[in-house]
């Protein structure tokens, strides 16, 4: 079973799923109305490649939190590989997540972060990315609106 966690460092106890579930319902007993946003980022570090996932709850003009995975692979990938190992590891959460949040009624977003630019690396896996994600029916974001993944992801890997 992957390991999730709070921002402060908190272990999330139960699976991921029944975490969200329950947090949803807090969230609209006090009144929240609810977003969901989910990116990963990753970070190669010597021949150690480390990818954070997170899953963001937005409130309606109210803020927001996040749930946070990470992992560690130790394997050499060239920028397209690991740019759709984010994505994967985006789309399986959010896949697993989706009948939660349509039986909430709850907007669910996919974040990839993955430059729009063709000047920049990450571009190489735009087209890639966009297909998997919107063919498998999610929202897709990329930079410079991907916050869940170039922001938030970003500052936990």
């Amino acid at each position: 079973m992957k390991k999730w966690r709070r921002l402060n460092g908190q272990e999330i106890e139960l699976p991921i799923k029944e975490a969200v579930k329950e947090t949803i319902i807090r969230e609209m007993a006090q009144g929240h109305k609810l977003k969901v946003c989910i990116g990963t980022d990753s970070q190669v570090r010597g021949s150690i490649t480390e990818f954070a996932t997170v899953i963001v709850f937005l409130r309606e003009k109210k803020g927001g939190f996040m749930f946070i995975h990470n992992e560690k692979m130790e394997k050499n990938v060239k920028i397209r590989e690991r740019m759709i190992m984010e994505v994967s590891r985006s789309v399986e959460i959010a896949y697993s997540l989706c009948d939660l949040l349509d039986k909430y009624n709850i907007a669910l977003e996919v974040h990839a972060d993955i430059n729009t630019d063709p000047h920049f690396k990450s571009n190489v896996a735009l087209k890639e990315a966009m297909g998997y994600i919107l063919g498998m029916g999610f929202v897709f974001k990329a930079k410079p609106d991907a916050f869940a993944s170039s922001s938030c992801a970003d500052k936990v890997v």
